[in-house]
């Protein structure tokens, strides 16, 4: 199978001569199909298809617009199943969280559908008199949009939906780990009757493809979820060309366990936080800051519960954990282990690739589990997205809120204790654009805004009302109807 761009409602060839690469089941090594990696030229087109679309699209009423979405989420509900089952195969994740994955991706269909009947702007009353002031949202125009491997339609929705209802047409490249979810979304968008142009999905190399979006003239936003080190990159050539940049980055995530907390409720957010989707969520917990009096039990409790995860192919019903994306990603996950026991860390399970068995093909990590890590230690600070917990000792609450924030990501972070004083402290000091009090560190819901601080992100935001955001320009529009020059600050002292 052929995967080809999805540009002007049709699938089409490469302009340049055709390159493919091949898309790849984490869970077997065995080929799924071949994608196509496209070039500069085929940016242009697509470009220039959006760009015509989006001149009438902008005119149609946003409750029209929304209708498109309630059909887009009408037909995924319909094919949860197979396209869970599509995203399972082509990423890894386990079954469960693959149709859990389409699942955030209804619910944004359906909740950005309902902004159609929104979009609320503002009146206010004008400091002059027979004059009326309001603001209104405006579509920007064409937008870009870069998405990650690890949550390959998630990710997208929360871009693509607000865009869309927003009255902006996109180019949509995402990563060529995970085509394949994207050419099922290009099907629905197509059937759901989507206007062509409207929607368009370019596949390549971010060095190609992303880059000469970046660059592209005629492409006013970019919206980018993934590593630090590439945002940073994205953020510099956005600026150059005075674009809006919206980032979702990196995360180095903790989980605070107080003295009084439920153990046995830290440690299954715990698990869930670190070990779902092989620890290849950027919301994954990867640090444990456990206070010193129960951190010999929570450690014990961790370790016994470890035990009796199951991993393997995600498509299995049984299977907890799944494998990470290539052997490139074992092979950094692996170094990072070998970083932790030269830095004197205590590794307490894992820290092996597995293999042999029903493991051979494929990308397996055991899970991992360090003991005795210092705040300071490349373990605690640098971001794995592995299946790797480090256990960071402290001995107050003052000392944990610190311990969290000292890192360079702001992503999330969690707290377990029975002190609402302390829950109410967290959630002011904790520097981080989302905070779980007794959950983990997973588990964002659609309608609220998803980001972070720091190295995580630039201030913007994906889901709930703060994506309009991204997508749209403030207008603000002065009606006078007195029939005469006013001029404000000038003809009228308050």
């Amino acid at each position: 199978m052929k995967l080809t761009n999805f540009v002007n409602g049709q699938w089409q060839e490469a302009a340049e001569e055709t390159r493919f690469t091949p898309v790849i089941n984490p869970a077997s090594g065995k080929e799924l199909a071949h994608v196509q990696m496209s070039s500069a030229e085929d940016v242009d087109r697509a470009v220039a298809a959006a760009k015509t679309a989006q001149k009438s699209w902008a005119k149609v009423p946003a409750p029209k617009r929304a209708s498109y979405l309630y059909e887009i989420g009408r037909i995924m509900k319909e094919r949860k199943e197979q396209l869970a089952q599509t995203l399972t195969k082509e990423m890894g994740k386990v079954i469960e969280e693959g149709r859990g994955e389409v699942q955030e991706g209804i619910d944004m269909a359906f909740y950005m559908a309902g902004e159609g009947r929104r979009l609320f702007g503002e009146t206010t009353p004008s400091e002059l008199a027979d004059k009326f002031a309001m603001s209104v949202r405006a579509p920007i125009g064409v937008v870009g949009l870069i998405t990650p491997w690890n949550f390959p339609v998630a990710i997208a929705t929360w871009k693509s939906f607000p865009a869309i209802v927003a009255g902006n047409s996109f180019i949509w490249k995402p990563a060529t780990e995970t085509p394949m979810m994207a050419c099922e979304m290009g099907r629905i968008f197509k059937e759901a009757g989507l206007p062509d142009g409207v929607a368009n999905i370019v596949f390549g190399a971010g060095s190609e493809v992303g880059t000469a979006m970046i660059e592209h003239p005629d492409i006013k936003v970019i919206s980018f979820t993934g590593s630090t080190e590439t945002g940073r990159k994205v953020a510099e050539a956005g600026g150059r060309n005075l674009k809006k940049i919206s980032l979702e980055m990196g995360g180095k995530n903790a989980v605070i366990v107080m003295e009084d907390a439920d153990l046995e409720l830290a440690v299954e957010g715990i698990l869930w936080s670190a070990f779902g989707t092989a620890g290849q969520r950027c919301t994954a917990c990867s640090r444990v800051i456990v206070h010193k009096d129960v951190k010999e039990e929570l450690q014990k409790r961790l370790l016994t519960k470890m035990g009796g995860l199951t991993i393997g192919d995600g498509l299995d019903e049984s299977v907890k954990i799944g494998p990470v994306i290539n052997q490139k990603a074992l092979e950094k996950i692996h170094s990072y282990i070998e970083i932790g026991k030269q830095e004197g860390a205590s590794l307490l399970a894992g820290g092996e690739i597995l293999r042999g068995g029903h493991y051979d093909g494929g990308n397996y990590y055991a899970p991992t589990l360090f003991s005795d890590v210092d705040a300071s230690m490349r373990i605690a600070r640098e971001e794995i997205f592995g299946p790797v917990i480090s256990i960071i000792e402290i001995d107050s609450f003052e000392a944990a809120i610190e311990v969290n924030n000292s890192v360079i990501y702001g992503l999330s972070s969690s707290i377990y204790t029975r002190d609402v004083n302390r829950a109410f402290k967290a959630q002011r000091d904790l520097d981080t654009g989302i905070i779980y009090i007794n959950a983990g560190t997973t588990g964002a819901e659609i309608h609220l805004p998803f980001g972070g601080t720091k190295g995580t992100g630039n201030g913007h935001r994906d889901s709930g009302v703060a994506a309009l955001d991204v997508f749209t320009e403030w207008k603000s529009v002065y009606v006078d109807f007195s029939g005469k020059l006013q001029r404000a600050q000038i003809d009228n002292e308050i």
